[in-house]
């Protein structure tokens, strides 16, 4: 079930549950996920992305293993807000993920994301070759930790 809004998104979450933040790109896909109060976005891992199918199975395991209740997927929009085609690729992901589990899936606008999590990682003094392995993962952090962050501005967290 896609959900447009972020509001409608958390209205759906049961309590007590964790939800998963990613950061899809051509090659990899960025998973971070909250605690199970929903204040705090952790980054997990980087999927190198193969087919459909198989990056699809390689997400839904871990929404197993750690009993998630929702995926919030990155949007990536143009600096003006339009959506061009690496939107309209994240919202077939989704459109295609949806046939394949219950949970609700929602988008958080993710500009400068992966800025915002470069910029921590160099102020970490991150070697380039380690925030190359990362910067995936940390970005999905920073998407998921917006909408935690909207979550308890809402008193929904």
């Amino acid at each position: 079930m896609i959900l447009e809004t972020p509001e409608a998104f958390l209205a759906t979450l049961p309590p007590h549950r964790a939800i998963a933040g990613l950061d899809l790109g051509d090659k990899t896909i960025g998973v971070a996920v909250s605690d199970r109060l929903r204040s705090v976005a952790t980054p997990l891992v980087t999927i190198r992305r193969i087919k459909f199918t198989q990056d699809a199975a390689r997400l839904l395991e871990i929404v197993a293993d750690r009993e998630l209740a929702g995926l919030v997927l990155g949007l990536p929009r143009n600096m003006d807000g339009s959506e061009g085609p690496r939107c309209q690729s994240t919202r077939a992901f989704a459109r295609n993920l949806e046939k394949l589990t219950p949970l609700p899936i929602t988008f958080w606008d993710e500009r400068l994301s992966t800025v915002a999590a470069e910029r921590a990682l160099l102020e970490a003094d991150t070697s380039r070759k380690r925030r190359a392995e990362v910067i995936d993962h940390v970005a999905a952090g920073y998407i998921l930790q917006g909408l935690l962050d909207r979550a308890a501005h809402l008193g929904r967290g």
